[in-house]
């Protein structure tokens, strides 16, 4: 089969509704580009979009992208740049509907397509979907983005698709891949995902930011190639920076085991190289693709009933004693019959002594309740606890009066036969072609890569890991992911028999009940950890203080441990 020579060049200008809205101008004038992608859907937009399609049918989507499209749809076409946005949520055609409205009104003709069949809600009771869902999807692959572009159009809007195929459907477009050219798939998934979360990947949220100007982080783009293999960069005169560094962490966000799991391949990231090629340039080459599997992950949303919060807070002496005396008189002055499902205390102990203003010599004393009566987290629970105003402990303030409450989220994933999913590419003349699944699929074997030999003994200096050790961390549902990374091969040595899964246990207490799952990453001189239950019912329960564990890894690597002074 003929291959397209020329190099594609794909960037991103949005990793979450609600990233830099300029990104998108950006972007486009910057540099050279053949692709534009944005990533604008996550787990907990989706119950957003839901709840705004509840409101009104007609919405659904993210409406920034529309108007950033106003702003930039004609210098997109003057430039020659195709655009593929996942920004068209629960609602796709309707996006798709309004973008050819606006290029009429811009008179900027733009021929507009859409992916859809990811929305399995319509086809909850025939599917044997659970009842009270607010939305249910289907993570889509890259082969209906590329039906679009092949058919030349100048804008493709999908609803929930995997993150990776933004980039991996102009790929497939431009260079002819078929599901049998599994590594260069593969490849194209791995670059998709150093791109996916935008400014991640060029020194935004890096655990060694000071060594960077990140002030703002340019967006990044991928130089891919026929093969799969990409090289990772930013338009010139940007801030922050491509490093293999900045790389390998964002390879790690929101990953598990060496099988990154995707509709169209699984991606080996042990066979990742990355290579340093110069300022601002990474190569990455090497992978793997396999056969992907015979299911597709279904995200589904639903309400999982209300909660609220109250914030005491504790100045001074006896902070330990102060938030005792609040437990003890709340439980008295809450009715049983009011009491709700769950409450939750929380004491962060952010109180210094002898401080030198009121703030800093306070702690925050957190209740959290939860019930799927609205009632029994409203009206009784706030007036429980402003009535203990003038009876409970010394200096007794709110940070904020009790509110009535709100409902909250729960998230969960399932899977699916990939063949009852009816993936379709809708053109802008009203054609539909369908898109089949993988026409091969495969299981996935357990792989656990190798330890290397262990640093000799030698001397070494109570410190905290973050002195010679990075970290990502993020959120899946209701497991957080953890990938720490040395930066060096001695380091990784040290840190491949130095973290396991009891020492994580010991230096994150919160993880001590919880099934935790430990994976090697060599090539990156990188582990990665699964922390199972961690974040409860996903983020929009708000289960926990950080509820996507965006702050874990930094979290880790502000603990001490004994570390070779040859690392330090």
């Amino acid at each position: 089969m003929a291959r397209a020579r020329s190099v594609l060049r794909i960037g991103n200008a949005s990793g979450f509704y609600g990233d830099r809205f300029a990104a998108v101008r950006e972007m486009l004038t910057g540099g050279p580009l053949d692709v534009l992608t944005g990533d604008y859907l996550a787990e907990l937009t989706m119950l957003i979009l839901a709840r705004d399609r509840l409101r009104d049918p007609s919405l659904g989507y993210a409406r920034t992208f529309l108007r950033q499209m106003e702003e930039c749809l004609g210098l997109a076409q003057d430039r020659g740049v195709r655009i593929v946005v996942n920004a068209g949520g629960l609602n796709p055609a309707r996006l798709a509907e309004q973008l050819r409205e606006l290029a009429r009104c811009l008179g900027v003709p733009t021929a507009v397509a859409h992916v859809e069949g990811d929305d399995l809600l319509p086809r909850r009771e025939e599917l044997g979907l659970p009842d009270g869902l607010l939305a249910a999807n289907a993570y889509l692959g890259g082969f209906g983005i590329a039906a679009c572009l092949a058919e030349g159009v100048d804008v493709v809007v999908t609803g929930r698709v995997t993150d990776a195929a933004l980039v991996v459907g102009p790929a497939i477009a431009h260079f002819g891949w078929t599901a049998a050219d599994r590594d260069a798939l593969a490849g194209a998934v791995v670059a998709g995902h150093v791109l996916e979360c935008g400014a991640q990947a060029t020194g935004g949220n890096y655990a060694f930011f000071a060594e960077h100007d990140v002030d703002r982080p340019g967006f990044p783009l991928a130089e891919l190639h026929a093969d799969g293999s990409s090289v990772i960069t930013k338009h010139p005169g940007t801030g922050g920076a491509v490093t293999v560094g900045t790389v390998t962490a964002q390879l790690l966000y929101e990953t598990g085991g060496p099988h990154y799991l995707g509709p169209d391949v699984t991606a080996r990231l042990d066979s990742v190289r990355l290579t340093e090629e110069g300022p601002d340039r990474v190569r990455i080459d090497g992978v793997r693709g396999e056969a992907p599997p015979p299911t597709l992950k279904v995200g589904l949303n639903r309400l999982g009933g209300h909660r609220n919060e109250v914030v005491f807070v504790l100045t001074g002496l006896d902070i330990e004693a102060k938030a005792a005396l609040v437990r003890r008189q709340f439980a008295n002055a809450l009715p049983p019959e009011a009491r709700p499902a769950e409450l939750r205390w929380t004491l962060a102990r952010t109180d210094h002594p002898d401080a030198d203003t009121e703030e800093a010599a306070s702690a925050l004393l957190r209740l959290t309740a939860r019930d799927r009566d609205p009632a029994k987290v409203g009206r009784e629970l706030g007036k429980a606890a402003v009535e203990l105003g003038l009876a409970g402990y010394p200096g007794f303030h709110l940070t904020a009066p009790p509110g009535p409450g709100a409902p909250y989220g729960v998230f969960t994933a399932a899977h699916l036969d990939a063949k009852l999913v009816e993936h379709t590419a809708v053109l802008p003349d009203g054609r539909r072609i369908t898109v089949p699944p993988a026409p091969v699929t495969g299981q996935v074997p357990a792989v656990e890569g190798e330890l290397p030999e262990p640093l000799p003994p030698g001397p070494t200096r109570r410190a905290p890991l973050g002195l010679v050790l990075g970290a990502r961390s993020g959120d899946k549902g209701g497991d957080a992911n953890l990938g720490v990374w040395a930066r060096t091969e001695d380091g990784w040595c040290w840190l491949a028999h130095t973290l396991t899964v009891a020492r994580l246990r010991e230096l994150l207490p919160e993880t001590a009940e919880l099934p935790v799952t430990r994976h090697l990453l060599p090539n990156l001189r990188a582990v990665n950890f699964t922390l199972t239950g961690l974040l409860g019912e996903g983020v929009a329960a708000q289960h926990r203080f950080d509820p996507q564990a965006k702050a874990l890894g930094e979290w880790l690597r502000s603990r001490h441990l004994d570390i070779p002074e040859v690392l330090l």
